[in-house]
């Protein structure tokens, strides 16, 4: 998921964090300035629905307006993400496995 707080923001006319911080309160939605920087500028971490349902109408807006689906990040079973394509594409070797004793000792050498 893709969070698309500023976007939605701006199609409402608000370009600011503390004037959405502002509205938000006025909703009885305080947050603090690091957690309204966080949801601002970035991916929040967490946010409660109940949150999410004050930004919501303060925004007048709906949850699929501020949380874009992103499905072709999600790896399916039985196929590589495009790292490991790429890693395999490339010829690189895997670094060796050494074993180890339980208590965390390298195995004498054979």
């Amino acid at each position: 998921m893709r969070w698309n707080l500023r976007l939605t923001a701006a199609n409402k006319g608000i370009w600011k964090a503390s004037e959405l911080q502002r509205s938000l309160a006025e909703h009885g939605l305080v947050i603090s300035a690091g957690k309204m920087s966080g949801l601002w500028s970035g991916q929040p971490v967490s946010l409660k629905l109940e949150d999410l349902d004050v930004i919501c109408v303060v925004l007048g807006c709906e949850v699929g307006d501020l949380l874009i689906p992103e499905p072709e990040k999600v790896s399916r079973p039985g196929q590589a993400g495009e790292t490991e394509r790429a890693a395999v594409g490339a010829g690189t070797v895997a670094p060796a496995v050494i074993p180890k004793r339980r208590d965390g000792r390298s195995l004498p050498p054979e």
